[in-house]
């Protein structure tokens, strides 16, 4: 009987043991302010990081490039040619009488290779049917969530210049 009696009560560790595990379950109001505190001190700490890494960060800065001449190209038809390096592909298009537009040629849904559509008057992805507009890169039908980057372009007598990127929003020439 005493045996079975010992063997009902808690072991000896942990009536000597002083922490109450019931009570560990609980945040005193001390602790959940301190929490908020230290966390909010932190994400400010980092807002300020970006900000400095922002301001301090170099511009990028294009190569100029001739693409083509004016006279090469009708209105309606389109060129490819590679800018700023040669692993990025870009097409030219020749809009109007005096109007020229560049693009990235890599769509921004899958990166697969656009084409223009004179028809249509479109840059057309084959990969998922996305459709771009061929006088400003934007997006008119179809899955790909950004309008094509353009290619910043000057005119310099009949050579046309490209001199810069123009992705969403941004002007980096």
């Amino acid at each position: 009987m005493k045996l079975l009696r010992r063997l009902k009560r808690d072991p000896l560790w942990k009536e000597e043991f002083s922490v109450f595990a019931a009570d560990e379950r609980y945040v005193s109001r001390r602790q959940f302010a301190k929490f908020l505190v230290l966390t909010s001190a932190a994400m400010f700490v980092g807002n300020v990081w970006l900000l400095i890494k922002s301001l301090t960060r170099k511009r990028t800065s294009w190569p100029q490039q001739a693409v083509a001449a004016a006279s090469d190209l009708a209105i309606g038809q389109s060129k490819t040619f590679l800018y700023p390096t040669p692993e990025d592909h870009c097409i030219l298009i020749r809009t109007g009488e005096q109007q020229f537009a560049g693009f990235s040629q890599k769509c921004t849904h899958l990166s697969c290779a656009v084409y223009y559509d004179q028809a249509e008057d479109a840059l057309i992805c084959p990969c998922h049917k996305g459709y771009f507009s061929a006088k400003d890169g934007a997006v008119l039908q179809g899955p790909p969530p950004r309008p094509l980057p353009r290619i910043v372009l000057k005119q310099r007598g009949d050579q046309l210049i490209a001199v810069g990127i123009e992705t969403a929003g941004t002007q980096t020439s």
